[in-house]
């Protein structure tokens, strides 16, 4: 059976597996610090019975006003562990304390070119934001969707209604 936790330090010597498919971003140990430190709710693990990690996510909560939202920074399922509804589990967790914490909207940025991501968070009830051209800056071809799902609070959904025209990183706020 699956348990799903709080990530812990050591974690960070154990998952690996996770963090070798080359969709996952990988950073730098004190960038995983840094969200742990702030946001360690945000911050969750999928663990197999044998101790192996399955997957994890990670966000944060921030924005002003009515852009107060969850964000997932990332999330990633192992290779031998996808499939299994994985990754909707640690989304659902995500938008339930993102719900707690009164934000309008959950957001996150996908690459466009990842179709099997993007069909499952459309799947779970995203929607896509706007395109962000040019957005992954080891590949300046890869542009990314931010998509958005409405929380309970923005009662008209106004977080989600679509930009019409594309936007460069240097652009969000």
């Amino acid at each position: 059976m699956t348990t799903i936790r709080p990530f812990t330090c050591d974690d960070m010597f154990r998952f690996n597996n996770v963090n070798l498919d080359p969709l996952t971003e990988t950073y730098g140990l004190s960038f995983y610090l840094q969200y742990l430190a702030h946001w360690p709710e945000y911050f969750q693990v999928a663990e197999a019975p044998n101790g192996d990690i399955m997957g994890y996510i990670m966000g944060k909560a921030e924005g002003p006003g009515e852009n107060w939202h969850g964000h997932v920074t990332a999330l990633t399922i192992a290779p031998e562990y996808r499939r299994l509804g994985l990754a909707a589990t640690l989304m659902a967790g995500l938008e339930e304390i993102s719900e707690k914490k009164r934000a309008y909207f959950v957001d996150l940025f996908v690459r466009v070119s990842n179709k099997v991501a993007v069909a499952m968070y459309k799947q779970l009830g995203y929607r896509v934001y706007r395109r962000v051209l040019e957005y992954y800056s080891g590949d300046p071809d890869e542009d990314a969707f931010d998509m958005r799902k409405a929380l309970s609070r923005d009662v008209h959904k106004k977080s989600v209604i679509p930009l019409p025209h594309p936007v460069r990183p240097e652009d969000i706020e």
